[in-house]
């Protein structure tokens, strides 16, 4: 995973019931955070971004990634558009031309 970088477009993972997607979601990053190889970075935009807040289960294992050493942004436009830049409780802000750069180096991996 050390080559791959992780786009998360939504809060939940699949489509349907929203409190099941949201309970998928956080098992991916439970899961995700007991690997010993890990994405060198995860990219959160639309609604991903709120993921990254405390309004969300999933935070706390996105958290833990960030202090295992995976990278983790959130897009601009995004937190701006949600209003959650002060809810943040992991991640830094970054923009879609970081995305893209990273998008260049490393192997894309899109959940939604």
């Amino acid at each position: 995973m050390k080559n791959k970088v992780i786009l998360v477009s939504s809060d939940q993972l699949g489509r349907g019931e929203k409190e099941l997607g949201e309970g998928v979601l956080e098992t991916f990053f439970t899961l995700l955070k007991q690997k010993d190889d890990l994405p060198a970075a995860i990219f959160f935009m639309n609604s991903g971004v709120l993921a990254l807040t405390d309004d969300s289960f999933s935070s706390v294992h996105i958290k833990e990634l960030e202090e295992k050493g995976v990278d983790i942004l959130a897009c601009k436009t995004c937190v701006d558009y949600y209003k959650v830049e002060d809810k943040l409780t992991a991640g830094k802000i970054s923009g879609m031309g970081h995305f893209i750069e990273l998008a260049a180096q490393y192997e894309v991996i899109t959940i939604s």
